[in-house]
């Protein structure tokens, strides 16, 4: 299999995936899957975004996203400004348009005054490993605060509320049971797709929408598409390096009671994957929450 080495570097105790090289790979891999079952979509929101707006990426990473948007813009005759945050800079690009700005700044913090009122639009994506209550409603909390009135929040989440979805079989099922337990110990919020449209109105944000796309898991994600709306979702590799890259926290915490060892967790990754690799019937959903900030 094609797990990596166990010294994985991991940027915060509270988020859960590594910051690495090997994730880097992992994540611009799904961010094409993502954008795939969203039917070649980078972004949902209803934004109609004019030259010198200012975006948001929270979460950044590697800067995919903000990098591919940027370009999708500038063909439309569009410059943007795009500042990118995450809270290590261990992914950030090398090179990149000069419109686009890297820092190390996290989204429970945003600098203040100086963003105030600032960004036409916010993007983020996949943040549920490194949140509990009170980090989500800190972070909806300042991006209320850094939209300027009118502009729209997105955020791009995965179903987490039990996984029976892509339990197929005995490796899968207990591999979500050990998953479930370890998000539960660590104050992860499952059931997004209800939480986040009801903090982000406590918050102040008008019009919110969530929008839910069901994305395969092995099985017919496996078939090579021949253009990123054929991507069907998950395929076996993804999903096997989506998982594996929580084994430092899940071997650190000791396992849950459910493994040991980091071979018997790598283990129970790839029986997890066999059995999804074999199912026409396992799936995730991902949901993409908008909200508005009111006008003045």
């Amino acid at each position: 299999m094609s797990d990596q080495s166990s010294q994985r570097y991991y940027a915060s105790k509270q988020y859960l995936l590594p910051a690495d090289n090997a994730e880097t790979k992992r994540l611009e891999v799904q961010h094409n899957m993502i954008t795939g079952v969203l039917g070649g979509r980078l972004s949902v929101a209803p934004t109609n975004l004019t030259t010198g707006d200012r975006v948001l990426e929270s979460a950044a990473g590697s800067g995919i996203w903000a990098l591919e948007f940027f370009e999708k813009n500038c063909a439309d005759g569009i410059v943007l400004d795009i500042e990118c945050i995450d809270i290590s800079p261990a992914q950030f690009p090398a090179s990149h348009p000069p419109e686009i700005h890297f820092s190390v700044n996290s989204v429970v913090d945003l600098p203040n005054p100086e963003w105030s009122d600032t960004f036409t639009y916010a993007h983020q994506r996949l943040l549920i490993t490194a949140m509990n209550d009170s980090l989500w409603r800190s972070a909806v909390s300042e991006l209320f605060r850094v939209v300027r009135p009118g502009g729209w929040v997105e955020l791009v989440e995965l179903e987490a509320q039990d996984f029976n979805s892509w339990s197929v079989g005995p490796h899968s099922t207990k591999l979500a049971s050990l998953i479930n337990t370890m998000y539960r110990a660590k104050g992860v919020i499952g059931d997004l797709s209800v939480y986040l449209p009801a903090i982000l109105k406590e918050a102040g944000f008008m019009d919110t929408k969530c929008e839910k796309i069901r994305a395969s898991i092995g099985g017919d994600a496996d078939a090579t598409p021949h253009k990123i709306t054929d991507v069907k979702g998950y395929n076996s590799e993804m999903w096997r390096e989506l998982w594996i890259g929580l084994k430092g926290p899940v071997v650190e915490a000791g396992g849950y009671g459910f493994i040991e060892t980091a071979e018997e967790y790598a283990a129970l990754v790839e029986g997890s994957v066999v059995e999804c690799k074999a199912s026409k019937e396992a799936y995730t959903t991902f949901f993409a929450i908008l909200a508005r900030k009111p006008e003045m």
